[in-house]
């Protein structure tokens, strides 16, 4: 009896694991079917898939693909996470596609991808973050596409790379692609020889060749910082003590206005006001350690003020003789052997331009340079290292006098050719070399070089409406700039290879007067006098075009 019991429950024992065997295999089937198939229009081997024409990147493939390409597809971009389906790549390849554009992170979730090759598609854009990830990739080929630029750092953290490809590219090797250039320098990478399509000075040369400094990056503009809310028509900064100042003209307010620099608000702020009446210039100048304000007024005189510094206020200490300076125009401040000067450009048809002399205790006149002309400015500078004035005027071409030594006088030396209805002149100096800014109203204005006998003109710019053609030095830079009452205020700079200027930038300036220049705080603030609007301040940064 106990050995059929025992047949019986082997028998039932046997069944139960037969259906349970069955049972199982059903499961197994069923995952089967569930796990992702090859995707249409793609054919797929063992570890290998092929698509071709196929409208859009396919999320399903077998798990064992390690090898993925795509064929004359028709999909427009890679868009990010394409491929987190298939962990397991290893090769990936896209060649005759259409897609312009491969996104940020197109290629997550590939941390085996040793080899990606992109190549004769119409890829023009690239995500500076389109590799991220693929710290595992050895070879990456970008060969045959539309690329002209790469974004900086496009391939950092590939550190496992040993061949980048970039043949049949268009690659422009300006400023933007520098960082290629050192990275090449810098990287265990093999690259093909690629050559440049632009810009004009690199074209045809092979990127391989060139190095970091063959590119000039560093470039500058005045950007917006602080705008006033007052017309001027003059400005001038300057050093007393140890600080910097700020000076305006404003005709309308019958006023001097200066402004100091706010150390903690970052801003130029009130310091101080002389008032007076239909203010034209405000002319500081310091001598032994004391300030004096020369104030020009068109209506009423003018007058020499002085620091009282234990008052800490401006007083009046002369009057300057009414019927020498009747409508004065400009003034300008020099030291020639020792001795301090300033000199007051007159309008009117009855004043002449005077130079004064300061003697310890005030100023006196000491020489009359010409009277009737109706001179508009007056610059100092010195020609050959000799002491010279040029004033500029509305009724004859702009004169030239040298300083005497002997007599102590300014002499006229001879006038500048062919340049009738000169506003005003102001020089710069480039390498050593002297030149000159020509202001005119009516009529172009010129740049002029001294070249060792006579003035000569280099440069003529358009300048219907001008007032002001100012150069303006800043470190190597230099800068001229100018106003117009008619358009927008117009900012060239100095082009060492061309020897002349270019253009560089436009300021939105309401009928510009004057421009002065103060470094503050390591920064460099323009500050530009407005006749019609609000008096503007400027800061000049510098850019690096290859960030």
């Amino acid at each position: 009896m106990g050995q059929p019991d025992r047949a019986g429950r082997g028998w039932r024992g046997w069944t139960v694991l037969l259906w349970v065997a069955a049972v199982t295999l059903v499961l197994a089937e069923g995952r089967r079917v569930r796990q992702p198939r090859c995707p249409a229009g793609c054919t797929c081997t063992k570890d290998n898939a092929l698509c071709e024409n196929v409208r859009s990147v396919p999320h399903t493939f077998p798990p064992d693909v390690v090898s993925l390409s795509f064929v004359k597809s028709g999909f427009n971009e890679i868009t990010g996470g394409s491929f987190v389906h298939t962990p397991a790549l290893q090769l990936l390849l896209f060649t005759a596609n259409s897609f312009d554009l491969i996104d940020e992170d197109a290629f997550l979730g590939l941390p085996h991808l040793e080899y990606l090759f992109i190549e004769n598609n119409k890829i023009a854009s690239i995500s500076p973050y389109a590799f991220r990830g693929l710290k595992a990739l050895i070879h990456l080929s970008l060969a045959y596409n539309n690329l002209e630029t790469l974004p900086k750092d496009v391939f950092k953290g590939m550190d496992a790379l040993t061949k980048v490809d970039l043949r049949g590219n268009n690659l422009i090797c300006d400023c933007k692609l520098k960082w290629l250039v050192e990275w090449m320098h810098h990287t265990n990478a093999t690259l093909d020889q690629i050559y440049c399509s632009g810009p004009p000075i690199h074209q045809g040369k092979k990127i391989n060749d060139l190095l970091p400094h063959s590119f000039d990056c560093i470039t500058a503009e005045f950007a917006s910082y602080q705008s006033l809310k007052f017309e001027s028509i003059s400005v001038e900064a300057f050093t007393f003590g140890k600080d910097q100042y700020v000076v305006f003209a404003q005709p309308f307010a019958g006023t001097c206005s200066f402004l100091e620099w706010d150390h903690v608000e970052m801003t130029f702020r009130t310091y101080d006001t002389i008032e007076s009446t239909s203010t034209v210039v405000c002319k500081p100048m310091v001598i032994d350690n004391l300030l004096f304000v020369i104030v020009a007024q068109l209506f009423g005189g003018s007058h020499i003020y002085k620091r009282d510094t234990s008052a800490n206020k401006f007083i009046k200490i002369q009057d300057i003789d009414i019927l020498k300076i009747r409508k004065p125009n400009d003034i300008e401040t020099f030291m020639t052997d020792g001795e301090s000067f300033f000199v007051i450009a007159d309008s009117s048809k009855a004043g002449s331009t005077t130079v004064y002399k300061w003697n310890g205790n005030g100023f006196y006149s000491h020489q009359s340079l010409h009277p009737w002309y109706r001179d508009t400015d007056v610059e100092y500078l010195e020609i050959s290292n000799k002491p010279h004035l040029i004033l500029s005027s509305s009724s004859q071409r702009p004169v030239v006098y040298q300083w005497n030594r002997s007599q102590k006088q300014f002499e006229r030396r001879t006038d500048i050719p062919e340049m009738e209805d000169v506003f005003s002149v102001k020089h710069f100096r480039v390498k050593g070399e002297l030149f000159i800014c020509l202001t005119r109203f009516i009529g172009d204005s010129k740049v002029m070089r001294w070249d060792g006998a006579m003035f000569k003109e280099v440069q003529t710019f358009p300048s219907r409406g001008s007032m002001v053609f100012q150069p303006v030095s800043i470190g190597n830079w230099q800068y001229a700039i100018l106003g117009s009452d008619y358009s927008l205020t117009q900012v060239y700079q100095w082009d060492t290879k061309r020897g002349q200027f270019v253009s560089s930038q436009e300021l939105n300036i309401q009928a510009p007067r004057a421009f002065s220049l103060v470094s503050i705080d390591d920064r460099e603030f323009l500050l530009a006098s407005s006749f019609k609007g609000k008096t503007q301040i400027y800061e000049h940064l510098m850019i690096d075009l290859s960030n």
